[in-house]
């Protein structure tokens, strides 16, 4: 996988992480609902310090989930809803491990085969396959397609940050978009 370009956290490490593990950049796309994105994309990082300094689907896959659970859960929580997001996480790192031989990034690198994964809904999806293309230089044929209006250059994501001032104009926008009362897509 080529380096991304994501900047979301603000912190060099876990940027660094997600820009260059493929579990991390899955694992911070699953996370990112219902808590900032700064959240989302950081919280990799703290799961991999919590499991010894490692992101491996396979072992993820295989831990007892009371456990995944209790490192999510455990202070700062990785997510708004610990407990339910260790769950999906053990679930989508199961599908990685079963369906990937444990390897993240032959999810994208096998698009047109893939399995769907746990916790990525059709919106979710859009906005990865734009973060692979706009991030990462990843662009199977019709990707813009598939990533519908995530494809386009109005900063709707996170697949269009790449700094602070990408953050601040995404988050100008959503802002915006709820108050006319319109969605992330129109």
């Amino acid at each position: 996988m080529t380096a991304g370009t994501l900047a979301v956290t603000g912190d060099d490490v876990a940027d660094a992480l997600v820009n260059n593990e493929p579990l991390a950049l899955l694992l911070a796309t699953l996370l990112d609902q219902q808590i900032p994105m700064e959240w989302a994309f950081k919280s990799p990082s703290r799961l991999a310090e919590r499991l010894g300094g490692k992101l491996d689907a396979s072992a993820i896959a295989a831990m007892d989930p009371a456990d995944l659970e209790a490192a999510f859960c455990a202070k700062p929580a990785l997510h708004r809803f610990p407990a339910a997001m260790a769950r999906r996480a053990h679930d989508l790192c199961r599908q990685i491990a079963e369906h990937y031989n444990g390897d993240a990034g032959s999810v994208w690198a096998s698009a047109g085969s893939s399995q769907e994964l746990p916790g990525y809904g059709d919106e979710k999806s859009m906005i990865f396959l734009a973060i692979l293309a706009k991030r990462f230089t990843v662009r199977p044929d019709g990707w813009e397609r598939y990533a519908g209006p995530f494809a386009d250059d109005t900063p709707r994501s996170v697949a269009d940050i790449d700094g602070p001032e990408a953050l601040a104009r995404v988050r100008a926008w959503k802002k915006e978009q709820k108050a006319a009362g319109r969605s992330k897509q129109d």
